[in-house]
Parts: structure tokens; sequence; C-alpha cells
């Protein structure tokens, strides 16, 4: 059973990866807009740290998914997770044109993922 399981795992592994490296990507570059210029230091640490986790992540998953598939669907999710934390954390303001857009760059990846064979491991 237990390789059932460890089997089954394996086959998302490459997109568990891309998920860490969206989450620290994302991360990192919240803490970037703390960090006031790389000036406060706690702040500017995590940018360093969540950014080299973010490229680990991202060059392993680039071992079994197209390159194009992942820096899109990395791409993607990164500016829909930053906009929707700059409006949360930061108060930045989102219009309906940026919320069509976000929901379209959604629609985008969930067509790559759902459909496209591309993005078959």
């Amino acid at each position: 059973m237990s390789g059932t399981f460890h089997k089954q795992v394996g086959e998302y592994e490459p997109w568990l990866l891309l998920a860490v490296a969206i989450g620290s990507e994302v991360v990192a570059t919240s803490a970037l807009k703390a960090s006031d210029g790389f000036t406060r230091f706690w702040p500017a640490l995590i940018v360093v740290a969540g950014y080299a986790v973010s490229f680990f992540c991202l060059s392993l998953a680039l071992r079994s998914i197209p390159i194009g598939i992942v820096y899109a669907v990395w791409a993607g999710v990164g500016i829909v997770l930053i906009a929707s934390l700059g409006w949360l954390l930061f108060g930045q303001r989102l219009d309906i044109p940026a919320l069509a857009g976000m929901f379209l760059i959604v629609s985008g990846v969930v067509v790559i993922r759902v459909f496209s064979k591309a993005a078959s491991l």
C-alpha cells in the first residue's frame, strides 16, 4: 500500500515543488515591499531566502514539467497572489479590469493544467 501511495505522490511531486516555488516567491516579493529598499534586515533576509527556495524548487520542477508550462503557471499564479496580498496587506486597490485580468490569468492556468498535453508528466 505504501508503494502505491508513494507512486501517487511521486506523480504530483513536480507540481508540489512548483507550488512551493510559487509560495516562497510570493513570500519573498511581499517581504521585498516590507524591506523598504533593503534597509530593513529581517525582511531583506526573507527576500533572499524566499527567492533562493523559490528558484531551487523551480529548478527541480523543471526536471519533469516543460519550461513554458512551469513559467506560465509560476508567473500567473504569482501575479494573482501578489496582487491579492497587495490588496489585503498594503491597501492597494484592485479595480474591475484588474480583477478581470486576474480571472483570465487563473483561467489560463486551469486550462493549461487540465487540458494541455504539454503539461502532462
